[in-house]
């Protein structure tokens, strides 16, 4: 997060021109791997302070990943199935229902390496790896791992507040925090997903299962994106 927010806010070091060198057009195509390899040393550095056991609740989030993306993704379907054309306005606009054909593409980072296939396969294998694995334990760590137990007893010692346990202002505060880290086209996407994930955490009892969803979700959402050239999804 530390390394993208001056990228979000300045748009720096991106030149979006013919002639600016690739780390300039497509600069997420060298802050995500920075960003997967300092979350990632962060991760095992600190592997001793958060707990993924496994237990057979973790299929549970494998399926609840499918159905919520499958949420995720219904409104930009919908867009293709009606052929509408083009970005909408109005109530459709704030439902999803946008073409969402602009964002991450491999093959753009390819081209300005001469179309060579080996820059293709690296820059999308470490999308995936950071959609899927990175995102997935920073984020549930982050929102039900820690902030879900801390609003339930921010002056005591909230790590002994079991995970999972419920509380409606542990799931209106996580959920509308999910929400609004993402893009205004995505959320209703956010907010049923959100929902549906706090609903595996009490359910569960489990940050693996929270995680599993997790990255089922963005698996899918990513091979989705690539199939159907929805890159605005990812």
């Amino acid at each position: 997060m530390l390394i993208l927010v001056p990228y979000q806010l300045t748009a720096w070091p991106e030149w979006n021109h013919p002639d600016a060198p690739w780390w300039r057009h497509y600069p997420t195509q060298w802050l995500y791997p920075l960003q997967c390899l300092i979350c990632g040393g962060l991760l095992i550095y600190f592997r001793k302070n958060y707990s993924l056991k496994w237990s057979r609740h973790v299929w549970l989030g494998a399926i609840m990943g499918v159905v919520g993306i499958s949420f995720w993704i219904l409104p930009t379907q919908i867009h293709s199935w009606m052929e509408l054309d083009g970005k909408q306005e109005g109530l459709l606009k704030y439902l999803g229902v946008m073409p969402r054909d602009e964002g991450f593409n491999p093959q753009d980072i390819a081209d300005k390496f001469g179309g060579h296939q080996g820059v293709y396969w690296a820059s999308l294998l470490m999308r995936f790896f950071r959609a899927v694995v990175i995102v997935s334990l920073v984020e549930e760590i982050l929102w039900r791992g820690f902030l879900m137990r801390f609003l339930l007893d921010p002056d005591r010692d909230y790590w002994k507040v079991p995970f999972g346990k419920p509380a409606w202002i542990s799931y209106g505060v996580v959920t509308l925090a999910f929400i609004l880290i993402h893009q205004p086209v995505d959320y209703l996407g956010a907010f049923i997903f959100g929902s549906l994930m706090y609903w595996v955490a009490v359910k569960t009892k489990s940050l693996l299962a929270c995680v599993m969803m997790h990255g089922v979700a963005n698996l899918i959402m990513g091979c989705y994106a690539l199939h159907f050239t929805k890159y605005g999804l990812w």
